[in-house]
């Protein structure tokens, strides 16, 4: 008969490790950086000569034909960026950067199913043109996301193998109490030093007011002091 499997156990720097606070490794990172980059780039490559042939049908003159549509799809990869880097600040920035976005790839959009619908073949349907064309725009809008995404959540160099920061909490409040109570320590035998040398100048005939002057203690304190010279007076204030 087989003996029983032993009960599985995670440590605190297991937990760490493989918790989300790691982020995502830099080889996953690379590898995922790298496919994305690829098919934005044809994405962008076929929007752009797209609307780049859509302007020159508009009038616009070849030699500058290629701005329009670097205007455009850019719109789209600069406001992607500021989405993410904008997610925690104002929301009135958080807006802009959103509306940016949504106009560029709107327009994006808009003018490649534009331009299928003029110059495609009349053997294919109005429709397919139009959610042929609408493909490239939206890829490059979701790979550039991605992409920003991926790069933002990259696990720092650091982190593989470090554990969480509660051990670290756990292990600094040990010795924060140990200097506490080696601090009052002190200064409970620092009371008693005192006192003994009260003690010792009463004994040589030092009225009570003069050892409370060379002692900078209030005279009162010197008096239960030498009414009771063995009791713990560590609560008594100078």
């Amino acid at each position: 008969m087989s003996s029983p499997a032993a009960p599985r156990t995670a440590s605190l720097t297991d937990a760490g490790v493989a918790g989300p606070a790691t982020g995502v490794p830099r080889l996953v990172i690379a590898s995922s950086v790298t496919g994305t980059l690829v098919l934005a780039l044809g994405a962008f490559w076929l929007s752009f000569t797209t609307l780049q042939d859509l302007a020159i049908m508009a009038g616009i003159p070849a030699g500058q034909a290629w701005v329009w549509p670097l205007i455009v799809d850019g719109v789209i990869l600069e406001a992607t960026i500021s989405v993410v880097a904008l997610r925690n600040q104002a929301p009135a920035a958080r807006r802009y950067a959103w509306l940016l976005l949504a106009s560029g790839a709107g327009v994006s959009v808009a003018a490649n199913i534009t331009h299928a619908i003029v110059a495609a073949d009349a053997r294919v349907p109005a429709v397919v043109a139009a959610l042929v064309a609408s493909v490239p725009p939206l890829v490059l809008l979701a790979m550039t996301h991605l992409t920003v995404e991926l790069t933002r959540n990259a696990a720092p160099p650091h982190a593989a193998g470090m554990p969480t920061t509660r051990p670290d909490e756990r292990a600094t409040a040990k010795p924060a109490r140990t200097r506490t109570a080696t601090s009052r320590s002190e200064r409970a035998r620092g009371d008693q030093e005192t006192r003994e040398q009260a003690a010792r100048l009463a004994a040589d005939g030092v009225s009570q007011r003069q050892i409370a002057t060379q002692l900078g203690v209030h005279p009162t304190t010197i008096g239960r002091w030498l009414a009771a010279p063995d009791e713990d007076k560590e609560g008594d204030s100078p």
